[in-house]
Order: C-alpha cells, then sequence, then structure tokens
C-alpha cells in the first residue's frame, strides 16, 4: 500500500478562509431557472413559484454568492425586459443557447430567492451589446434606496427596499468568439474601464468583477488580462478566471490531477495583475473571482444536438450526469481554491441546478443530490477560521497533460480548537496510507471522519437510484498524541473535523 505524510503547522496561514468562496451561479439556460428554482405547478413550490425542496438542498450545499443572469445568456440580455407585471413582460430569442426567454423570473424574483437560501446576489451587466447607460440604469433599480424615476420604478413592482448587490461582473467571457459582441482585449479594457468608472460614480464601494481569460488554454491567455487590465486596473476590484475539466479518452490519471491546471491558471493571473499593478505604481491588488468552474463533458455537449432550427422553452441542455470520479475532482478544486485565499477571494461553482449542477430535479417529481453535491457542501459546512498550507510528503505519478503529480493532495483550515482537513487519493486502483502531523492545531479527537469512493469510479445519481454514491464514515480515521492516521480508498475525497 503506497503511504504519504503530511504536515500541518497552525502557524502557516495562506489567509482567513473567504465564504464568497462557496458561490454557485444560476443562468438563463436549461432547466436551470424554469424547471429548476422555478416550476410553478409542482408540489413543493410556494406563492412564488419557487420549488422549495430545490431550496432547502441550495441551503444543504451552503452556497453563499450567487453569479446571476449569466454567463453568455447576459450578453444579449436586455434587463429592462424581466422587472415588472409578467403579463407584459417580451419573450425573448437567447441567442447564446438558442432559446427562448420568457423572463417570467427577472431580478425582483430572483432577489426574492436568494432570500430564501440565504445568498448574496453577484450581478452581471451586460456590455457586449449593450453599454454604459443601461449599466448605470440598472445599478440605480437595483440599488437606490428611492425617490429617482428607476428605484420608484423597483418600489412600484412591489421590491421596496433595494437589492444592494455589492458584486457587479462587467460583461461576461469577452474573449471568446461565442459571445453575443466579443470584443479585442483593447475594445472591452476601454469600455469595461469606462463602465466601472461610471459605476462607481453612483457608488465608490462596489465591487467590480473584469473579465479574464475564458480558459488557460486561450490562445490570447496573459496578454488578454494584461492588456485589459492596463485599461480598467483603476477601477476594478476582480479579474475573473473560468475553467471547466472532463476526463479525455479514458485518461483517468490526467484528469484526476486537474487541480494543477487550476494551480497554474490561478498563478499566472495573479502574477499578471500584480504586473500591472507594479507598471502602475500602485498599491492596490487586484483578487481574482474564479466564477466558473465545475467538470464539464464540454466534447460531448459540441457533439450532441441539443440545438436545432427550433426556439424551445427552457430545453434540456448540459444536464451531466456526474461520477464518483467527477465528484473527487470537483472537491479537490475546490481545495485549490482554499489554498489559493490570499487571492482567490470569490468563486462560483457553475452551475446550481440541472445545467452541468450538483443539483438535479424532474418537473413534478423529485430533486437529488449529484455526486459532485458532496465535496461541496461537507467543505462549506466544515471549512471555518483560517486555511493552512501543508506539506506534503507523497510518491507522485506521471500523466499525460499535467507531467509530474501527487498522489495524494490536501489542504486545511483551523478556528481557534476546531480544524478540518480535506484530502484526495489519486491513486488508480490502490488505498492509501496516511499519517498527519496536527500536534500544532491543538485538536484532540475526531469529530467526524467521512469518503466519498466507490468500487465503480463511473458510478453516478440518477433519478431511478438517487442515492447510489454518498459519503461514508470512514472508520480509519484515529488520533493518537497528535498524529492521525487515515486510510483514503483508490479516487476518493475525504474530509476530516477535528475538535
Amino acid at each position: 500500500m503506497p503511504s504519504a505524510h503530511i504536515e500541518l503547522d497552525a502557524r502557516a496561514v495562506i489567509a482567513p478562509l473567504r465564504r464568497r468562496i462557496f458561490g454557485s451561479f444560476v443562468e438563463h439556460l436549461g432547466r436551470c431557472v424554469y424547471d429548476g428554482i422555478y416550476e410553478p405547478g409542482h408540489p413543493s413550490a410556494n406563492e412564488d413559484g419557487f420549488r422549495l425542496d430545490v431550496v432547502e438542498l441550495v441551503k444543504e450545499l451552503g452556497s453563499t454568492t450567487i453569479r446571476y443572469p449569466g454567463g453568455n445568456f447576459v450578453s444579449g440580455f436586455r434587463w429592462e425586459d424581466s422587472v415588472g407585471p409578467r403579463e407584459k413582460r417580451p419573450v425573448r430569442r437567447d441567442l447564446a443557447w438558442h432559446s427562448l426567454e420568457t423572463n417570467q423570473v427577472g431580478l425582483d424574483e430572483f432577489a426574492k430567492w436568494l432570500k430564501l437560501t440565504d445568498s448574496e446576489l453577484m450581478l452581471a451587466v451586460n456590455v457586449a451589446t449593450r453599454g454604459i447607460l443601461p449599466a448605470l440604469d440598472l445599478l440605480e433599480y437595483a440599488n437606490h434606496p428611492g425617490g429617482t424615476a428607476l428605484s420608484d420604478l423597483r418600489i412600484a413592482n412591489g421590491a421596496r427596499e433595494p437589492h444592494d448587490v455589492r458584486m457587479w461582473c462587467l460583461g461576461n467571457e469577452m474573449d471568446g468568439s461565442w459571445q453575443t459582441g466579443f470584443m479585442t482585449a483593447e475594445d472591452y479594457g476601454k469600455i469595461a474601464a469606462r463602465t466601472a468608472a461610471a459605476m462607481k460614480m453612483a457608488d465608490k464601494d462596489l465591487e467590480l468583477v473584469v473579465c479574464g481569460s475564458s480558459g488557460s488554454a486561450i490562445s490570447t491567455f496573459g496578454d488578454w488580462e494584461r492588456t485589459v487590465l492596463e485599461h480598467s486596473y483603476d477601477y476594478v476590484d476582480y479579474i475573473s478566471c473560468h475553467a471547466y475539466y472532463q476526463e479525455l479518452e479514458g485518461d483517468l490519471g490526467s484528469f484526476l490531477a486537474s487541480a494543477i491546471d487550476m494551480d497554474y491558471f490561478i498563478d499566472t493571473v495573479v502574477a499578471t495583475a500584480d504586473h500591472v499593478g507594479y507598471k502602475k505604481r500602485s498599491s492596490k491588488k487586484i483578487n481574482v473571482s474564479f466564477d466558473e468552474w465545475n467538470v464539464w463533458y464540454l466534447t460531448e455537449h459540441k457533439k450532441a444536438e441539443e440545438t436545432n432550427d427550433e426556439w424551445r422553452y427552457a430545453p434540456r441542455q448540459l444536464e451531466d450526469v456526474y461520477t464518483v470520479a467527477d465528484a473527487v475532482v470537483v472537491g479537490n478544486l475546490l481545495m485549490t481554491l482554499l489554498k489559493h485565499s490570499d487571492r482567490v477571494t470569490s468563486a462560483s461553482l457553475a452551475q446550481l441546478v440541472n445545467v452541468i449542477a450538483p443539483i438535479m430535479t424532474e418537473p413534478g417529481g423529485p430533486a437529488w443530490r449529484q455526486t459532485t453535491f458532496y465535496p461541496f457542501s461537507i467543505t462549506s459546512r466544515l471549512a471555518s477560521g483560517e486555511v493552512i498550507r501543508p506539506i506534503i510528503h507523497a510518491p507522485e505519478y506521471d500523466t499525460a497533460q499535467h507531467g509530474q503529480a501527487s498522489l495524494v493532495d490536501a489542504v486545511a483550515t483551523v478556528d481557534e480548537q476546531r480544524a478540518a482537513v480535506f484530502l484526495v487519493n489519486r491513486h488508480l486502483t490502490e488505498p492509501t496510507h496516511v499519517t498527519i502531523d496536527l500536534r500544532s492545531l491543538g485538536c484532540s479527537r475526531v469529530a467526524e471522519a467521512v469518503t466519498l469512493s466507490d468500487s465503480d469510479v463511473h458510478a453516478k445519481n440518477t433519478i431511478d437510484d438517487q442515492n447510489r454514491v454518498t459519503p461514508i464514515a470512514n472508520a480509519s480515521a484515529v488520533l493518537a498524541e497528535g498524529v492521525l492516521t487515515i486510510e483514503l480508498p483508490p479516487v476518493s475525497w475525504s474530509a476530516i473535523a477535528l475538535d
């Protein structure tokens, strides 16, 4: 059996844990909104049409911020369509996903839903096909208390209190040719800077996110960030990162090491942002909003016939059904975000319901947890305090995509006398015996130890077998004289709570 040793030192603090790292994403795409969070005829729906069974799962998931309403959707979106009397709202074509949008759920309705889930709104504005004035109008409608034309319109529409949106995304993936109104870095940097400057004239305390690259493999990666920030650095607070991963051609070993690419992505963006800051002699640091990340079977999506010449309402799109291996990778990616919590201070798992999501629903039927639900929900529940950088001594293996990868990865958080350790074992066939030196953390017992694994790494939760894969207690976790020992099954994710 392979073995690994991990050292945890309470003084090796990366940063305080940022709760916004546990964010998610709701886009008007497929069945995420309609038949997902909103289904008026469902037995669990409240008076506003929101499925309360989904609300309970979202609360269990522990998502803290929700990015809305897109995504690619936002680049053709007219926010005015989605407010006011529902019977007067227009039906529009969504070019991004080739579907029809009814606008029956808009900003005011979504703000009501957020209160049910105890989540914070992260709102995207359309800088692709609209511009500065519509963004300012949306800001006035959403945030001004009253006494102006648009704030009074919000009040007349039934939302007396302002929505007080703090985080705003300046468009979405503007480097991508798939984006309606895509731009060069030069053009986007200029419009983002002007939009950000105008929005901060209205409210200097807004937190603004400028679009970074849509992936580390994009040909303009790095240059895009530099150019955009050279224009917008003084006006924005975050730059975004987006990344999706999947197992390709049966290469499970590379897939399990996907966090290495995320690590590289973050380090490169931070270095580029700091380079621009140094050039400007600025004391400000631009943080990272990793506001789209997940496993996504993008190769299969491109081959599928999910879009056609028809314009349909809420078609089934991107409804990936996730495996144990996918969940292990999601857990590992979240661990990587925690390791970078000094600069990654906001993140969004994309998406929340039905569309590449941890939660699935059936119209008129049940809602259930995908395999990927568990690493996110457990980490959100257990992690607190400060993030600790571990020292990991473990065997390595070769990957075709990422070079050498450690068989074991880990991260920890410490909060006074409590601690949580999160682990993955990337070995394809064998368990790994791990010892963890916890003496500096002051913990005396294992309060909880759970592992997500299965003899079939491609096992899934489906509507017919919703609990095929669930975390189970790991009885091998033993703490003695400040040293924890645990056995990690192959292709597994584990969490240990200590006090």
